[in-house]
């Protein structure tokens, strides 16, 4: 793996994504074997929003693997307010050699990785989450099998940075997404482009619309996240009555194909975003991408300290 950093799902080529596939299912069938991958390695998690999945599968899977991690509490305080994000970047690299940053500004997770000769992941920004939308496609190559290619997702909701991880995913994997969102709550138009243009090598198919039924029609699994993303509390009540034709109920899922599953990153929000009567069902498969965050980011981790290392 040649990248140094992952900062968006865009960043890296096809054949690294399948890599850490890979690699993610060896760590999740034997687990045991990589319990010195790591020896002697430390992460820092550098956290402005509070998390759950995120902070507890990087802290388990360094630890797991013989690292040990330093919690850096930023909830308070945003990074570069008490001291500047370069000089955060150029003191941890001499004593940690991971970063993982979870930051409201994308720009941040940039900067970071501009002045730190270690790698540093994208934890979760305001633009880009690439762990998620990794393990997202990860968890399906177990349900379908590892080729994704003409495989159809279709993403209903606000076009937020988990929808733009996994246009970025569909376009590295020749899979097929359809987003659904109300006009003017559309993915980045940035994304949009970038990933057709990848699409053109793979065979992928981006598509957006503003019609939910339109969106879901005849797709293998239905995606969707909260309505309000961190930073955007104080328009609950509006998104709320903006979005609620997009809630994905039994109707929605009947419009997708037989037997397709649901997806959500989480947490959930029963009643706005999706009915429990979806969510608690059979077709969910929202559990096993929470657990298989752990196993995904391992392997970045992994990859990147061995890229690191080998430079």
């Amino acid at each position: 793996m040649a990248l140094k950093d992952l900062i968006t799902i865009h960043d890296l080529t096809s054949r690294e994504v399948a890599k850490i596939f890979q690699t993610a299912g060896e760590l999740k069938s034997d687990p045991r074997a990589f319990g010195n991958a790591l020896s002697g390695c430390s992460v820092a998690l550098i956290f402005e929003k509070p998390s759950l999945r995120t902070r507890v599968t990087f802290d388990l899977g360094a630890t797991q693997m013989g690292a040990s991690c330093v919690y850096l509490d930023h909830q308070g305080v945003r990074l570069g307010e008490r001291e500047s994000v370069k000089d955060m970047a150029l003191n941890l690299e001499r004593w940690v050699d991971v970063i993982v940053a979870r930051t409201y500004s994308h720009e941040t997770v940039i900067e970071l990785a501009a002045h730190s000769a270690v790698p540093v992941i994208n934890g979760l920004s305001e633009f880009s989450h690439p762990c998620q939308g990794l393990t997202d496609y990860f968890t399906l190559t177990e349900k379908v099998g590892p080729d994704l290619k003409g495989f159809s997702l279709a993403y209903v909701g606000d076009g937020n940075n988990t929808c733009h991880s996994l246009i970025f995913g569909a376009a590295k994997l020749g899979a097929h997404i359809r987003v659904g969102t109300p006009k003017g709550y559309e993915p980045a138009a940035e994304v949009v482009k970038l990933a057709r243009r990848e699409a053109r090598r793979t065979g992928a198919k981006i598509e957006v619309v503003n019609d939910p039924f339109e969106a879901v029609d005849g797709v293998q699994a239905v995606y969707t996240d909260v309505w309000a993303s961190m930073g955007f509390e104080a328009e609950t009540e509006r998104r709320r009555e903006i979005f609620s034709s997009y809630r994905v109920t039994r109707k929605l899922m009947a419009a997708a194909a037989r037997g397709a599953y649901f997806m959500h990153c989480l947490p959930a929000h029963r009643g706005d975003e999706v009915d429990a009567q979806v969510i608690d069902s059979s077709c969910a498969i929202v559990y096993d991408q929470a657990e298989n965050r752990l196993h995904t980011q391992k392997a970045i981790m992994l990859l990147l300290v061995r890229a690191n290392q080998e430079k």
